[in-house]
């Protein structure tokens, strides 16, 4: 357990951010599996750019890399593509 005054504030910030992150993480995954399961090509094209955003902002945060952010955009694309055609 801390003892310090600032490694206590730390331990706060540190939970909030996690709590934060995982919250965020879960949405997102939601969003993608979600995403997945769509099969009208207009629909995929209304949702795209949302979850898009959401893998944007998780990458910005460091919750994901951001390498992973782009293959999973670039899937999501492949697949809302294809649902085009």
């Amino acid at each position: 357990m801390a003892n310090h005054k600032a490694t206590k504030k730390d331990m706060r910030q540190s939970a909030k951010r996690r709590e934060s992150n995982r919250y965020n993480g879960k949405t997102t995954r939601n969003a993608i599996r979600d995403f997945k399961v769509i099969t009208d090509a207009s629909a995929a094209g209304e949702k795209l750019p949302g979850v898009s955003s959401m893998l944007d902002k998780l990458a910005k945060r460091g919750v994901i890399h951001k390498n992973k952010a782009a293959n999973l955009k670039s899937k999501l694309a492949r697949k809302a593509n294809k649902l085009a055609k």
